[in-house]
């Protein structure tokens, strides 16, 4: 223990005997550091929040609705255009600078501003000013400045970017527009050119060659199913005249040759199924021959009755539904029989010019892709023109201050009062380092005890020294020197505190 003591009492007093070397090294410490923190500007904070809220009245198929808007609004609040207009906006850039000033600025201002999203639709925008040039209540000043800046040129950008979005957006849509339109007026072109010069080879109708022959195909599957029904209706009615009399018991009508009426059209009907080359195993043409020896014989049967009654009204009845369903009869087979022809006239002549066949196909493929096109475009104009109406009657996007942005009275940054602390307290410790390394390199001993340690050889004793009345001023003179020095050094730091303070207050 008193080796430790001894030990500690050796140091202080190799300090102590080098105090001079200690108040230098930490007045020279301490003006170094003080004037490094001196060069620091104070940092100045401003906060805002902000509340954006989208008005949209009107489907935005491009932008991809409320949520993307306002992540898209939010991630350019600092781009550099913002940027630009703010530092022009608070004198940060001169007029007349250079591209490097303003990239530079751009940066600063940029690196300055942080955008922090509390909710979907809330943000937090704090700015951090500190410009070496400017004074503290300058900085303090342009930290909200530059907030109030930034949310004047959004509301403005905002305002107006939608409205010249839409502008710019029909401008681009007229000139796809007229560039469709000038391409399909070409296509028809090449398409009349084409059917002029392959008249007759190619088939006259809407829609290429490969398109008429699937409706048809389709027409005709749909007429076969009606045909049949037509067919069963027929005979049903056939069936049902053929078990009713002609006339009933009355008194004198005569019945007056309806059958044969019925049976010169249906033998007319016949000629026209023949002269349209329909064959004798034909399903229409088998009915026409029953329906045919069916009317002979109630013609007969009207040839040799005798008058004694009159007309049967179920009969007149029947016979009118028989002769309509078989016209229904008719025309389906008649429209059956010219589908079919179509059909086969096509496919002729498709064998017989599959140049042209494949030619007419692809000028009408690009006419329906270049109509779509078209017809596409003008619906999207319609919409954007709507949407720009919308936008200019109301805001379609509102930026709302929450909170404006705040004024700040004291630095956020550096914490000036800790950072002189601990320059002094290292200018101290410093000092009394540099003394404690010097007398640890230079060879001296301090007591007896540490000579004979060191040696090896025995101490006999040693001389005390001894202090005049002279010495003794002296040495209250420099003490009061050293105490002097040592209260300046102190009194320089307590009034870089008040300075501190002082110049805190002034700016609030």
């Amino acid at each position: 223990m008193n080796s430790l003591y001894d030990e500690f009492r050796v140091a202080v007093h190799s300090v102590w005997t080098r105090r001079w070397l200690v108040l230098a090294v930490a007045w020279g410490i301490c003006i170094l550091g003080w004037l490094a923190i001196a060069s620091i500007p104070n940092r100045y904070d401003s906060r805002a929040r902000l509340l954006v809220e989208i008005n949209q009245i009107l489907p935005d198929e491009a932008q991809g609705g409320r949520g993307p808007r306002i992540d898209q609004i939010r991630e350019t609040l600092t781009s550099a255009r913002n940027m630009e207009k703010v530092a022009a906006t608070t004198g940060l850039l001169p007029a007349g600078a250079n591209d490097r000033e303003k990239a530079g600025t751009v940066a600063m201002l940029q690196k300055s501003i942080k955008v922090v999203p509390q909710q979907d639709n809330i943000f937090e925008i704090t700015s951090s000013i500190a410009v070496g040039s400017l004074s503290d209540a300058d900085n303090a000043k342009l930290a909200s400045g530059v907030l109030d800046s930034l949310i004047t040129v959004v509301r403005d950008d905002q305002l107006r970017g939608g409205r010249m979005n839409a502008r710019e957006s029909l401008k681009f849509l007229d000139s796809q527009i007229a560039d469709r339109e000038k391409a399909l007026r070409e296509v028809e072109a090449r398409r009349a050119a084409f059917e002029a010069q392959n008249i007759g080879l190619i088939p006259a109708g809407a829609g290429s060659p490969a398109q008429r022959v699937d409706a048809a195909r389709a027409e005709l599957s749909q007429i076969d199913s009606q045909l049949v029904s037509a067919q069963a209706q027929l005979a049903a009615a056939n069936g049902q005249l053929a078990s009713t009399p002609q006339s009933i018991p009355g008194g004198g009508g005569v019945g007056g040759g309806v059958a044969r009426q019925q049976l010169a059209g249906a033998q007319n009907e016949l000629s026209a199924m023949r002269a349209r080359g329909l064959t004798d195993a034909h399903p229409d043409m088998i009915a026409i021959k029953s329906q045919i020896a069916s009317l002979k014989a109630i013609a007969d049967r009207e040839g040799t009755g005798g008058g004694g009654g009159i007309q049967n009204p179920a009969y007149a009845s029947l016979a009118a539904m028989r002769a309509e369903r078989q016209a229904t009869v008719s025309a389906l087979s008649a429209r059956k029989s010219q589908l079919m022809g179509d059909i086969a006239k096509i496919t002729a002549q498709q064998i017989q010019n599959p140049g042209i066949a494949a030619e007419y196909d692809r000028i009408n493929g690009e006419y329906t892709a270049f109509k779509a096109q078209y017809d596409k475009l003008l619906a999207q104009r319609e919409q954007v023109r709507l949407r720009g109406e919308v936008q200019t009657e109301t805001d379609a996007v509102k930026i709302e201050l929450l909170d404006p942005p705040s004024k700040p009275t004291s630095p956020a940054a550096p914490n000036r009062p800790l950072f002189l602390t601990l320059v002094l307290l290292a200018g101290i410790g410093g000092g009394i380092g540099a003394a404690f390394g010097l007398a640890q390199v230079r060879t001296s001993y301090a007591t007896a005890a540490k000579l004979e340690r060191a040696s090896g050889l025995p101490v006999i004793g040693s001389i005390t020294e001894v202090v005049t009345p002279e010495r003794h001023v002296e040495r209250r003179k420099k003490l009061v020197w050293l105490a002097s020095g040592g209260g300046a050094l102190v009194g320089l730091y307590a009034l870089l505190l008040v300075a501190e303070f002082i110049q805190r207050g002034m700016v609030a």
